[in-house]
Formats: structure tokens, sequence, C-alpha cells
């Protein structure tokens, strides 16, 4: 069952839902969650400190829908796509490499590219 959760920096707050994959709920589990994020193009993505103990899923894409929030085992960070990225060839966002998909952005995500470089958001249940 998907958890409704509430995102939110520097003034802005973004309806969301996570997924019910295994990685989804590893970081429901952490709830709430302060990450200090750093921008990739139109990318937020910041450790989530302690690994969530989960690797690469089945399920797991490069290839993002602007409004996605995913985990990149890799970098043991959350990341939330609004737009291309440098490894973008297109409007549609790309992760540096194969990230878990676990949920979107329900409300509208194109608010965060109003942020800066980096930036803290908290990640609470709705």
């Amino acid at each position: 069952m998907p958890t409704d959760i509430t995102i939110r920096a520097e003034g802005i707050e973004l309806p969301a839902e996570l997924n019910d994959s295994e990685t989804a709920q590893a970081l429901v589990s952490r709830l709430p969650l302060e990450v200090e994020m750093s921008r990739w193009g139109d990318e937020y993505y910041g450790d989530v400190g302690d690994d969530l103990g989960v690797r690469v899923a089945a399920d797991a894409r490069a290839e993002m829908s602007v409004g996605e929030i995913a985990y990149w085992p890799t970098g043991n960070a959350v990341c939330i796509f609004f737009g291309p990225t440098p490894a973008s060839s297109g409007d549609m966002p790309v992760a540096a490499s194969p990230v878990n998909p676990v949920g979107e952005v329900t409300g509208d995500v194109s608010r965060l590219k109003a942020l800066g470089g980096s930036v803290t958001i908290e990640f609470a249940r709705a």
C-alpha cells in the first residue's frame, strides 16, 4: 500500500507518494528524514545516512519521469527528478546510473527549479 508523504524545502511543500517496494518501505521506516541535497541539473540527490540495506532492484533504471522519486544504491542517496539532468538528451531526466524507483511527487514538482545548488529537504509522513 502506498504511503503519502510531504516534501518540504525552503518554504515549498509538496505532496508525494512512496510505493510499496522494499526500497520505499526502507525509506518509510526512516521518516521523518532530513537530507542535505545537491543539485545535478534538474535533480536533487542526497545521502540518507545509514545504509538502507537494499541493492539495485529488478526494476532499477536510469530513464526517469519528471516527478519521480528514487533511491540510488550506489550513492546511498534519495533522488527527486524534476527535469533534465546532465545525462539527458531531451526533456526527460536520466540518472547517472540505475536507481530504484520509490515514488512520485503528486504536486507541482517544477517549484523545485527555483531552489539553489544545495538545499535541505525534509521527507515526512503526510
